[in-house]
């Protein structure tokens, strides 16, 4: 190999080093999607474990929807600080910092003694997450040109991450029935370890800014409130839209937000510059994330207590019974570059998001004695491989129009529109489905007569479908039209 000649900066002498390689592009998108699976998969690997949790460490319903929710509200709430920290500390960094706190948090999950050790540990998997996931994209985005390469490589991002989110039922049901629910946290150790090995060796540190400091007041204020505006959101599960337990901290995250809006007008070097929303594919495809992130999430919520509370699948034949559904959005995902090629990304995403509504209007016909193929898997297939056409490109419209050094803000902002919108969305739905129900029933947790459900689940799907079409329309008028040739 021919030396590089390098200068150091200290004494003006001049040395030869041998140059270090770039990784190939491959390996960057491998380890970056592994990642990305990770945490995607432990937003809902843990509901199938929720009743061994219940025997085993004595939590009640409370205790077992904060299990759940501390991940989330972490998660969400620390997305975009974890976005910026990339750009000014480095990818490879805080991909490496993140997944380390991920796997050191799953151990202490996977043997705590008791609830108020798993709830914390939960936590901190979330903030380790918030951390790493922003990185992966920008390390992706880094590692492959602008161009066709580019977005097949978004694709396969988009669909590991919808498939980690998928496969969270299959994986958790199979674990808990083997083995028990702790193997649901500490299957995450060996994979971290591994992966943690592959990414120090495999990746070369990267930063897009250089030179600047992090914005402190802004970072404190984005992350109380999308922290505080998250917890509101969960807590309407328990505590219902009205009460002061969700309103108290609705009104608060939405005024710590409008607070940091006002400083980061007045802030030299802002966390996150506002002018990057005039960007109109930015702003515009965000906002599609949310709004299909509300919708997909809570499919996969409803149709695995649907199928275990109503059809009466064991968890391991309930995460079966939506395998197909995970191989549609990667089909949907993988595909999505060669249909952009020819229709364009802001027709495919409309596209994507009608397919995806058709299927949600399908499954909101289901019935107490629904069969697998009508009521599983043919509108399965069609709401998840919907899903997959339409996030491919928009998360590559998203992601198209950022500066150098914003590559990790928008990376941030997608993961924080997709995360945010599944959190508010099944908040939102489970209202709804609570309030379309005859009889009072605990969703998760409770054993219901399975044709009371129905009615509530059904209007869930209902619901999903609006918001898929008013996404769609949305879409149509918002995104930015192609450019005309010549």
């Amino acid at each position: 190999m021919t030396a590089m000649p390098q200068t150091d900066s200290a004494t003006g002498s001049t040395s030869t080093r041998p140059a270090i390689p770039a990784p190939r592009p491959w390996l960057v998108v491998l380890v970056a999607c592994a990642g990305q699976f990770l945490v995607v998969l432990d937003v809902s690997v843990m509901n199938v474990a929720l009743p061994s949790l219940k025997a085993d460490l004595g939590l009640g319903t409370l205790g077992l929807q904060w299990v759940l929710n501390a991940y989330s509200i972490a998660f969400a709430g620390f997305m975009l600080l974890g976005g910026r920290a990339a750009d000014l500390y480095g990818r490879k960094t805080m991909f490496l910092a993140g997944l380390g706190l991920f796997t050191a948090a799953s151990v202490v999950g996977g043997i705590a003694p008791e609830g108020a050790y798993l709830i914390g540990a939960r936590a901190a998997q979330g903030l380790g997450a918030a951390a790493l996931s922003p990185a992966t994209l920008t390390l992706v985005t880094a590692a492959v040109p602008a161009g066709a390469a580019r977005t097949r490589a978004i694709a396969t991002w988009t669909a590991v991450g919808a498939a980690g989110g998928a496969a969270g039922g299959f994986v958790g049901g199979l674990l808990v029935d083997l083995l028990n629910w702790r193997w649901v946290l500490l299957v995450n150790v060996p994979l971290g370890i591994a992966l943690l090995a592959v990414a120090a060796f495999g990746l070369r540190e990267g930063r897009a800014t250089t030179g600047r400091r992090l914005d402190l007041p802004g970072a404190v204020l984005v992350t109380a409130g999308l922290a505080t505006l998250a917890y509101g959101i969960v807590q309407t599960e328990m505590s219902g839209w009205t009460s002061a337990a969700t309103l108290l901290p609705l009104l608060g995250g939405l005024a710590l937000l409008a607070v940091f809006t006002a400083v980061e007008k007045r802030t030299k070097e802002p966390l996150v510059p506002l002018g990057i929303f005039r960007n109109r594919a930015v702003s515009a495809a965000n906002a599609g994330i949310m709004l299909c992130g509300a919708s997909s999430f809570s499919m996969w919520f409803f149709m695995t207590v649907y199928a275990q509370n109503v059809l009466g699948y064991t968890p391991l034949q309930a995460g079966l019974a939506l395998v197909p559904s995970s191989l549609a959005v990667l089909v949907g995902s993988k595909t999505a570059p060669r249909l952009m090629a020819v229709t364009g990304a802001r027709a495919l995403a409309v596209t994507g998001i009608l397919i995806a509504a058709a299927g949600f209007a399908w499954q909101s016909t289901m019935t107490a004695d629904g069969t697998f193929l009508t009521t599983i898997l043919g509108p399965g297939i069609l709401m998840m491989g919907g899903i997959g056409l339409a996030t491919t490109p928009l998360a590559t419209l998203a992601t198209s129009g950022a500066a150098p050094g914003e590559a990790g803000l928008v990376s941030g902002l997608v993961n924080t529109a997709r995360t945010m919108g599944g959190a508010l969305g099944l908040a939102v739905l489970t209202t709804v489905a609570a309030s379309a129900t005859p009889t009072v029933v605990t969703f998760s947790f409770g054993e219901p007569d399975p044709s009371s459900l129905v009615p509530g689940y059904a209007m869930a799907f209902r619901v999903s479908t609006g918001v898929l079409l008013f996404a769609a329309v949305l879409m149509t008028f918002w995104l930015p039209r192609p450019a005309r040739k010549g």
